[in-house]
């Protein structure tokens, strides 16, 4: 626990298909999502972590990477998707009639 005023206790996650990766960071006060995921040297552990491409929220909302943190955030880093849910969708539906 954070005691200090001016520092932020964050998460920072990533999940790949088999692993989900939690940082808890302490960020400075008015710390930034983008800011925050640098510090918390995610980057550096998985390179296909493009901060031009991939998005990310805060418990499940999405936010920009300059959006302000409050204490106790999580910050989720999203994948990009393989295929679009709704054609995911039509694929197992036209599977399921031929089934």
């Amino acid at each position: 626990m954070v005691s200090d005023n001016n520092l932020l206790q964050i998460e920072v996650v990533y999940a790949l298909p088999h692993t989900q990766i939690i940082k808890e960071v302490i960020v400075p006060g008015g710390c930034t999502v983008g800011k925050a995921i640098q510090l918390s040297g995610i980057i550096n552990q998985f390179p296909d972590i493009d901060l031009t491409k991939n998005k990310c929220g805060i418990f499940g909302k999405s936010v920009h990477f300059d959006t302000p943190l409050q204490s106790r955030d999580r910050i989720e880093i999203y994948r990009a998707l393989i295929i679009n849910p709704k054609d995911a969708r039509r694929i197992r539906a036209r599977n399921n009639m031929h089934a």
